[in-house]
């Protein structure tokens, strides 16, 4: 997404409030997973609110795209920004307490809004799986792209981490114009318009039968990591919302595998949000967006799905998934940079299901 980016030094001040979260969870002995995401973090910022996902100590923390502004071709320059991330106290705090998993989006891919025509895409994908430290054997190495998925239990409870590549195989888009039928007026410039083309993609054919295998994958609940939003209107930026056909296709896919207890987690906009779109035979889809680590952004662009925020502070989002007790429930949450918790919705497990 082109945006100008503003890095803003802050002086973090912690929370104690996940801490807290986790020994109640622990004292009234339930079944309790958490997962904190973010992304748009700058290589030069010293991202202090690392430190206090940190004190959260979540079940693992996803990044999800412009970990890095690369903004290369030169991967010489991508490693020395990827060793300035991995240099810092804050992200070396992450390290310590919790897994982390990642995905990316165009900054961290190489160009600004770039798609499958970027040249340089499996020596950007070489320096992505040396920072992250992608285990040898792992199918990451095996398959053009970065997707991917991970399982973890919980008192035998599965949550399965769904990992989308979002830039690798996506065709590019198309320059946004009213004369094409998009009459909307905006109170800002559009860049791209509504994809009407089925034959062009977001995730392209291999990604594709690879997550329809996932889907049909036992799982208690499952988290969708996108770098662009799913969940959204049309807004002249980069979305799924430019290719409704892709977007209609996953839908149809969770249909057709019945996988229940899913929803999305996204990045790119430099603002947080929740979403919440509601589709016709199937549950609603939600999407959590997290997005400013350190980037920031003037405005929040419409979203007639938009159920909080926006947030346009530096944040984090977290999930907890509680799977015991009388109501099992998704809480999700949005922390800023002082501590706050800005943001706190929850849904019933029986409500991301297909048996009402």
């Amino acid at each position: 997404m082109k945006k100008t980016l503003k890095i803003t030094m802050l002086v973090c001040l912690g929370t104690a409030g996940g801490q807290a979260q986790e020994s109640k969870a622990q004292k009234d002995g339930a079944v309790v997973f958490t997962l904190a995401f973010g992304s748009c973090g700058h290589q030069k910022h010293p991202l202090p609110i690392l430190h206090d996902v940190a004190k959260m100590k979540p079940n693992m923390f996803v990044f999800l795209g412009d970990n890095i502004y690369g903004d290369t071709d030169d991967m010489k320059v991508m490693r020395a920004k990827y060793d300035k991330l991995a240099s810092k106290p804050s992200f070396q705090a992450l390290k310590k307490a919790t897994e982390i998993h990642a995905i990316w989006d165009d900054h961290d891919y190489g160009r600004n809004d770039a798609g499958k025509e970027y040249p340089f895409k499996v020596e950007s994908k070489a320096e992505f799986l040396r920072f992250f430290e992608e285990p040898p054997g792992s199918e990451r190495f095996k398959h053009p792209g970065i997707y991917h998925s991970v399982m973890r239990e919980v008192q035998g409870k599965k949550v399965q981490l769904i990992l989308l590549d979002v830039r690798t195989f996506r065709d590019p888009l198309i320059p946004f114009s009213r004369l094409k039928g998009d009459n909307r007026k905006f109170l800002y410039r559009p860049e791209y318009g509504i994809q009407t083309d089925k034959t062009k993609t977001m995730l392209g054919d291999g990604q594709w039968k690879w997550l329809e295998a996932q889907l049909k994958v036992p799982a208690d609940f499952r988290v969708v990591a996108s770098g662009s939003q799913f969940g959204i209107e049309h807004n002249g930026y980069e979305s799924w919302a430019n290719f409704p056909h892709e977007r209609n296709r996953f839908l149809e896919l969770v249909k057709k595998t019945r996988a229940e207890h899913l929803v999305f987690i996204s990045g790119d906009v430099h603002y947080g949000e929740i979403s919440h779109m509601p589709i016709r035979d199937l549950y609603p889809i939600y999407d959590f967006t997290s997005s400013g680590l350190s980037s920031e952004w003037r405005f929040a662009t419409p979203n007639q799905f938009r159920i909080e925020g926006p947030i346009m502070a530096n944040h984090f989002g977290l999930l907890t998934i509680t799977f015991s007790g009388k109501k099992p429930s998704l809480k999700g949450e949005i922390w800023d940079f002082r501590g706050n918790q800005r943001v706190e919705h929850t849904i019933p497990l029986s409500e991301l299901t297909f048996e009402k």
